[in-house]
Order: C-alpha cells, then sequence, then structure tokens
C-alpha cells in the first residue's frame, strides 16, 4: 500500500516499486535503452561502486549507504543466479524520469524484472529488482459500486497508481488492494517545491481528505509518526488510516494521514464530503500522498479488493458521470 516513488530501492527492508510497462507499449528509446543495459551489467557482475557512483544524492541517502547497495547485490545473485536470457525490454519518460525495464530470466528459475530511472543529467534517481509480479485474480471485474462516491478530497489531484492492470497500478498483484487509488497533488509537473526533502515540501501535505460515501466508522488509527522522507513504517503500512463501513458489503479504507488530524472516532456517522483528517506520511510510504481502496472487509490483511467508480468528477477536464481514474490523469470535483 506504499506509494512507490521512483527515488528508491527495492530491498529486503523497503519497498520502493512501479508497475511493468507493457513491452512494445512505445518505441524504446535508445539512450535509455544503453544506460539501463549498463548499469544492470554492471550490478549484475558486482560492480556495486559504479553504480553507486552514479546515484543522485536523493539516491543514496534513500538506500543509506554503499555498504546495503553491496549487501543486496549479494543477496540478490545468492537468491536469482546469473541472468539466463532476456525476455522483454521498454523505456518510458514520465514524470520528468526516462525509465528502462527489462524482464529476464534467472538460473534458478525466477524471472525478475529489473528498472532503472535517470533523470536529464543521467543520473540514476531510481532502481529496483523483483519477482516478476502477476495481476492478483478477482471475481469483481464486473463489480457496480452500490455506494454513491465522491472522490475523497477537493480540489485537483493527480492518480500517481490507478486502473486495473499493473501497467497503470503496481497495487494490482495484491488481492485486497486489487483496485487501489495513490493520490497526490501536482505543480508544473512535480509534486513538491525545492528538493522535497521535507514533508511540508508536498503539495499534498495537510490537505483535507474527505468521506467518499455516507459511512460508519469501524476503524481508526491516529497515533504514528509522519515518516520523514526516505524512511518507511513496513510495520504499520496504513498508518494513521480510517476504514468506513459503506453498507452492502463495502468497506473503504483511507490511508497514510497526518498524525493528529483524525477527525472521527469508531461507531461515528459520517456524511459523504466530511472531513476525516489530513493529507500525511505515516505508515509504508514515501512521499505524502492518499491511499483508498475499497473491499470486501474491514480488514486489511483479509479481504477481497472491489473496484471503486466514483460519481460526478473530471478527469484531464472532461466530467465523468461514473468512471474509474487511472495513472496519469488530473481528477477531480466538479463544482
Amino acid at each position: 500500500m506504499i506509494m512507490r516513488k521512483l527515488i528508491g530501492i527495492l530491498v529486503c527492508l523497503s519497498a520502493i516499486a512501479t508497475g511493468i510497462a507493457s513491452a512494445g507499449a512505445e518505441d524504446p528509446d535508445a539512450d535509455t535503452l544503453r544506460l539501463g543495459r549498463h548499469f544492470t551489467e554492471l550490478f549484475q557482475k558486482g560492480a556495486v561502486e559504479d553504480v553507486w557512483q552514479r546515484m543522485s544524492e536523493e539516491m543514496q541517502s534513500a538506500l543509506g549507504g554503499l555498504d546495503k547497495l553491496r549487501a543486496f547485490q549479494v543477496s540478490v545473485s545468492a537468491m536469482s543466479g546469473p541472468q539466463a536470457g532476456i525476455l522483454d525490454e521498454a523505456t518510458e519518460r514520465r514524470d520528468g524520469l526516462r525509465t528502462y525495464r527489462r524482464r529476464a530470466a534467472h538460473r534458478n528459475g525466477a524471472s525478475l524484472l529489473w528498472q532503472w530511472s535517470f533523470g536529464d543529467d543521467d543520473r540514476i534517481e531510481g532502481f529496483f529488482v523483483r519477482a516478476v509480479p502477476e495481476e492478483a485474480e478477482s471475481a469483481h471485474l464486473a463489480y457496480q459500486t452500490r455506494a454513491a462516491l465522491r472522490l475523497p478530497f477537493d480540489g485537483r489531484w493527480y492518480v500517481f497508481w490507478g486502473g486495473r492492470t499493473l501497467e497503470q497500478n503496481y497495487h494490482a498483484e495484491n488481492e485486497a488492494q486489487r483496485f487501489a487509488y495513490d493520490f497526490v497533488v501536482r505543480e508544473n509537473g512535480k509534486t513538491h517545491t525545492g528538493d522535497g526533502a521535507s514533508l511540508e515540501n508536498y503539495h499534498c501535505w495537510d490537505r483535507p481528505i474527505l468521506a467518499p460515501a455516507d459511512g460508519t466508522v469501524v476503524s481508526r488509527i491516529d497515533g504514528l509518526p509522519d515518516q520523514p522522507i526516505g524512511q518507511t513504517d513496513t510495520e504499520h503500512p496504513a498508518g494513521n488510516h480510517v476504514v468506513l463501513d459503506l453498507g452492502d458489503g463495502e468497506f473503504v479504507f483511507l490511508a497514510h494521514l497526518r498524525r493528529g488530524t483524525v477527525t472521527v472516532g469508531v461507531g461515528d456517522r459520517v456524511e459523504s464530503g466530511e472531513e476525516i483528517g489530513r493529507c500525511g506520511n505515516s505508515g509504508n510510504t514515501s512521499e505524502p500522498h492518499l491511499h483508498m481502496h475499497m473491499q470486501t472487509t474491514p480488514d486489511l490483511h483479509a479481504g477481497e479488493g472491489l473496484p471503486a467508480q466514483f460519481q460526478d468528477y473530471l478527469a484531464d477536464g472532461v466530467r465523468q458521470a461514473r468512471g474509474e481514474p487511472v495513472r496519469g490523469q488530473t481528477v477531480g470535483v466538479e463544482n
């Protein structure tokens, strides 16, 4: 449920991830291919110092040191073995980054996804390696939301993750979060001002989060700290959050709220559009954002994800009577 930003590294301790781009979805960029292939080869043969030197300061800070990168390389090599072959490659430009992705078969039978993201100066701004994910099976693909859902905020927000495919939404591999959303606020193509080192730099920080429908509060957490940029709380993935029972077997989760801002208690009846807290950075999250998803139970770890179709909203300026926002759209409530 972490909002996986492309300025981290997937190690055994923390996960900063993204979805798989479909091979052939766009013509590969030759320079990004060259860089991605070069750094994948360096990492696989153990030349981690060369990789480290090309990482941005933000990447190095998020990783925590050359020793951690070296330990990660040893762990990947031991678990997967040498690369046996490349299954496919792709490149993508998004949010000011050039991203290279590779699916590769390895000698121990595993298929791994390799991803590198580069800034304009060719510095490494994101990197991860993980088993190739698959979209979770769901019996609810044709489900129609019963509650009258509105967007859980006012103003214009950007859909960082949302949709039904892994390309659109890395949550799609998780059964309970199969149709989840991560929302941020972007201005001039960025989610923050300055270098983004402070929580207060983020445009969505402390913005009101609203009940997306009438419902009853069945769970709330409010005392967890907001994580500094570069740190995550994997023991409390949802962080400060509110769970609403919307009736008819629909439960909605609103997560990563700012500590001390949750305004509702268990048993409270809330109305659609009522403020329930403020956007924060608590839990397993890489930057301030709102995570929202709907499922069949109030237990984060035991439920089946349900599609959340919102009513009467704007997507990239076009009115939607009913729909599911997807990654890359800017959405807001029509006034």
